[in-house]
Formats: C-alpha cells, structure tokens, sequence
C-alpha cells in the first residue's frame, strides 16, 4: 500500500470535502438531513417530480437510505409517490412539500446559480468540461478496477 495522493489529487479531495461540508451545514440549518436535502435538490432539479432511479442516481446515496427519507417525508405529508410504467415510481412533492422545498433546495439552487452567473461565460463552460472530462475518465478508471486490470 504504497499509493498516495498527489499534491493535485490532495488539493481536489480536499475541496471536494469542503464543499461536501458546506452543503450538510446548509442541510442543518434547515433542519434537514442530508438525505432529505438531497431529495428535496433532486426533485426541485428536475421538476415538481422525479424518477426514484434518478434520485438514486444523482444523490449517490444508497437505495436503502434514500427509501428511509422517503418514507419519513411521506408520513410527513411531503412527497408521495406514484407509478411510473412497471417497475419505475415518481416521487412527487405535495403542496407542503412544495413549500418546503421552497423555503430549502431552492434557496441552494438560487445560491448556485448565483455564483455560476457571477463567473465569466468562459469560466462556466470551461469548469463544466473540465468536470464532465474527470467524470468520464473516473468512470473508465471504475471499470478496469473492476475487471481488475487498472
């Protein structure tokens, strides 16, 4: 067990857990589980609905933790859901739920979009490539771990 990080790598991490902290900061001053925020975001993303899959997806939480707020947002009257084709469910938020969303994941997404209007045009666009750039390449580098062949 030789590997360390990069000064690179090392910075990136870095950032990536500082930014992953200020989000769970803005999730408890809501009063908000990261879970919760992270449905509430996700579905505020992508509309007054979304795919369970998709919530999955683009949290990167696991089903099973990502079904346990659901369950308690639904018993608060938050979201419910509904079937979507034969295997698939939409999450929906509820006019509480709405309201919620409102007075949280918006107010996270305004601040987001804030800062990314803030940047020059060329900025966005570059940080966006460069982002989708590392993605695609960690996805590559996931599946030779897999095959065990990196």
């Amino acid at each position: 067990m030789k590997a360390c990080s990069s000064r690179d790598m090392k910075r990136f991490n870095h950032l990536l857990g500082e930014i992953e902290a200020v989000y769970h900061e803005m999730a408890l001053k809501f009063g908000q589980s990261d879970s919760v925020m992270n449905i509430l975001y996700t579905i505020c993303d992508y509309g007054d609905s979304c795919p369970l899959q998709e919530i999955c997806r683009r949290s990167g939480i696991s089903k099973q933790t990502i079904n346990s707020a659901l369950r308690k947002l639904e018993r608060e009257g938050i979201v419910y859901s509904e079937q979507a084709g034969v295997k698939g469910k939409n999450v929906c938020l509820t006019e509480k739920g709405k309201e919620l969303a409102g007075d949280t994941a918006v107010r996270v997404i305004e601040a987001e979009n804030g800062i990314l209007a803030s940047w020059p045009e060329e900025d966005v666009k570059r940080y966006l490539e460069l982002t989708e750039r590392f993605l695609v390449g960690i996805k590559e580098k996931a599946k030779e771990i897999n095959t065990g062949s990196l």
